[in-house]
């Protein structure tokens, strides 16, 4: 049994690493994270730029030269965000198709709804022997009265609404030119980067957090491969079971629009399995959501056990951890939560030794 003293300081240290990492997350890493993506894309695409940089050369003065690290990176960057929007385009054209023949129907089955509705009060006033029409106007005041009050409502929302999509637009636009800058001069500098890194007096801390970040990115891509993978498959198989001529085409782009976090599976199959439920076509549309149902357990159940392995955590700390970062940083927790428990792990392990080596 340790003394008492010896388990005091372990406690501190624990607690110290613990709100310096979560500092680090909530303060910093918003200031940092363009050119944190940029440097693990950097290391992302080291070996094909290097493997590109010494076959491919061109002519010039007489004299053949290499095509600079940082063009043939900002190629590949360039090329990937071409097929990923695309891809994104695919998907997006999809929805909006279901979208406006939704809007094409709607004025249709409101018209049914108040038929169907106007049957139902005109036969309660005959039940309940009351003046005809007057259950009918009663209800076609207070739909008035409160279509009154959407639009009041919905009016300040959506100006609001406008002017924070409009910022987040820009932030996006602003992130992106950064990350590709970025990303393009870390390849260019990246022998430089990596002297000044063993150079530096925390050497050792920027190795620890380099492995787990780098290994955390690794992970999560890779999981994110086979969550996308075996999503593409159910909603293929899903589709081809429903009959739909585009099954295959369909799963794919679903699938990897399961990746991004603000859309998901659910983006497309909650709309469109709540657009066949209105049209009556109960089968289709009860398929589509329990594909959906199924895609979102699925992805649950495999994020915490493929990045828990890949990552050298159990399934249970994963959940766990993922489970706190969501409740700290919001959607980002997912990643950030297993990732800051990683990294509190080996700064303790590291301080914890060298406190014992004194």
């Amino acid at each position: 049994m340790g003394k008492p003293g010896k388990k005091l300081k372990k406690i501190f240290l624990i607690l110290g690493i613990t709100g310096a990492v979560y500092g680090g997350f909530k303060y910093l890493l918003p200031l940092v994270v363009p050119f944190l993506c940029a440097y693990l894309a950097a290391l992302w695409l080291g070996p094909s730029v290097r493997y590109f940089e010494r076959r491919l050369t061109i002519r010039l003065g007489g004299k053949e030269r290499r095509i600079p690290a940082a063009v043939i990176g900002g190629a590949e960057l360039l090329f990937m965000g071409a097929v990923l929007g695309w891809l994104f385009y695919l998907g997006s054209s999809r929805l909006l198709a279901q979208a406006r023949l939704f809007m094409v129907r709607l004025p249709e089955w409101l018209s049914e709804a108040d038929r169907i509705l106007t049957g139902l009060f005109l036969s309660l006033e005959e039940k309940m022997g009351l003046m005809p029409e007057s259950l009918v106007g009663l209800a076609r005041e207070l739909v008035r009265d409160a279509s009154e009050a959407v639009r009041q409502a919905s009016l300040p929302l959506l100006m609001t609404n406008s002017v924070s999509v409009l910022a987040w637009a820009v932030r996006a636009v602003v992130f992106l030119v950064l990350f590709f800058v970025a990303a393009v001069m870390t390849l260019e500098e990246m022998d430089e980067i990596r002297e000044k890194k063993s150079g530096s007096i925390f050497h050792r801390e920027f190795s620890v957090l380099g492995r787990r970040i780098a290994s955390a990115g690794s992970a999560w891509f890779k999981t994110q491969l086979v969550i996308m993978a075996v999503t593409a498959m159910i909603c293929t198989l899903g589709l081809t079971l429903l009959g739909n001529p585009y099954s295959v085409l369909l799963g794919l782009g679903i699938g990897l629009l399961d990746a991004l976090p603000v859309f998901g599976t659910g983006a497309v199959l909650v709309p469109w399995g709540a657009f066949l439920l209105l049209e009556r076509q109960w089968w289709r549309g009860a398929v589509l959501l329990f594909i959906y149902g199924l895609c979102y357990f699925i992805r649950q159940f495999l994020e915490a056990k493929l990045m828990g392995s890949r990552m050298g955590l159990s399934a249970l700390e994963t959940l766990f951890s993922m489970y706190v970062g969501l409740e700290l940083f919001g959607v980002s927790g997912f990643f950030l939560g297993p990732v800051g428990l990683l990294i509190i792990e080996d700064l303790v392990k590291l301080y914890g030794e060298d406190g014992e080596s004194r």
